[in-house]
């Protein structure tokens, strides 16, 4: 048995992340993320969110999402389910037979809708952890420009952005190292490096070290980004 809101917070601390961070990175709203370290799991509106949650956070900080489900299971998790079935001494008439019909599709119609909010909150903010590379076949058009991020020094937290900070969401998640992405750059990219001496910068077969935490790339090269306001 562990303390899963110390063991959320140390990680968090050692990392030197902020709650925005996390947020940024998972989609789940800090105040979320504060119960769970504070294991004020009332706080979250029913156990599906709760372990759903639990899963990324704790995959987002690098560590094993399950073991904190299992933990969260083993301590929380009330076992009605495992209770009796006790039937009725009498055969319900037809009415009782539609009401009950009733009752039981509202609420497999209402468990359907609970489970894909929780999955899609999940997968919003994944990850819970690495994405696979995308896999580089050196095959590039004349006119394709690109960007090819590597993280050849270590792991480090990255997002990228079309245009500018404010820009559309193209990729963010941890970039393990000797992991890669590889992106078109269009007009500009933003970039945000929590560990810009990990990484290393190929745009158009130039290949650069990441010079600072921001970052825009663009056709000429890569520069360093205005702070974020």
């Amino acid at each position: 048995m562990f303390e899963i809101g110390n063991s959320l917070r140390e990680a968090r601390l050692r990392q030197g992340l902020e709650f925005s961070d996390a947020e940024r990175a998972t989609k789940i709203r800090p105040k979320y993320l504060r119960a769970l370290e504070e294991e004020q799991f009332e706080v979250l509106p029913a156990q599906t969110y709760v372990k759903g949650f639990l899963n990324t956070y704790a995959e987002f900080l690098g560590l094993d999402g399950q073991l904190y489900v299992d933990e969260y299971n083993s301590r929380y998790v009330t076992r009605e389910e495992d209770e009796p079935f006790r039937p009725r001494q009498s055969a319900p008439g037809p009415r009782n037979r539609r009401l009950e019909s009733s009752v039981v599709l509202v609420a497999l119609v209402g468990i359907a809708v609970v489970f894909g909010l929780v999955i899609a909150a999940w997968k919003s903010g994944d990850d819970s952890g690495n994405k696979a590379p995308i896999a580089d076949t050196g095959v590039r058009t004349p006119t394709e420009k690109t960007v090819v991020v590597r993280a050849a020094r270590g792991t480090t937290r990255m997002e990228v952005r079309r245009d500018s900070e404010r820009g559309e969401v193209l990729w963010a998640g941890t970039l393990g190292n000797g992991r890669e992405q590889s992106f078109k750059i269009g007009r500009k990219l933003w970039l945000y490096v929590q560990h810009p001496a990990a990484v290393d910068l190929v745009v158009n077969g130039r290949a650069t070290r990441a010079p600072a935490r921001l970052l825009l790339v663009g056709a000429s090269g890569v520069e360093r980004a205005p702070a974020a306001n």
